[in-house]
């Protein structure tokens, strides 16, 4: 991905905010909706219907600078230090799936330079 920057500002081509984060692993990193459970950030493992094992995953308790998941998941967040995700769980398995994203390379970024955050 090609950044440019004009008058001190950074752009990146239009196109490039489609490209899909890098598979690590045999494992694509996505967002993830529950139903009660919340929303996650993370590499799925594994699908068995509407049950999700998803490693390395943060959850997005709350975020701002994007006004949907979708914005989220395929811009980022303009505002990283408005958010609040707590810090990386190795594994975790969720349930009653609703949703899941993909997740492009620009919003990974943003998603990942959000500080852990903890009371």
């Amino acid at each position: 991905m090609e950044v440019m920057i004009i008058n001190g500002e950074e752009y990146i081509r239009k196109s490039d905010l489609k490209l899909k984060t890098e598979i690590v692993d045999g494992m694509e990193y996505k967002i993830v909706r529950t139903y009660s459970a919340g929303v996650f950030a993370g590499y799925v493992k594994s699908r068995k219907g509407q049950e999700v094992v998803m490693i390395k995953a943060r959850r997005l308790w709350s975020w701002a600078g994007a006004a949907s998941l979708s914005q989220l998941a395929e811009e980022g967040t303009s505002s990283p230090e408005k958010c609040k995700f707590p810090c990386e769980v190795s594994k975790i398995e969720l349930f009653q799936l609703i949703e899941m994203l993909d997740v492009s390379e620009k919003a990974k970024k943003t998603i990942d330079a959000v500080k852990v955050w903890s009371v």
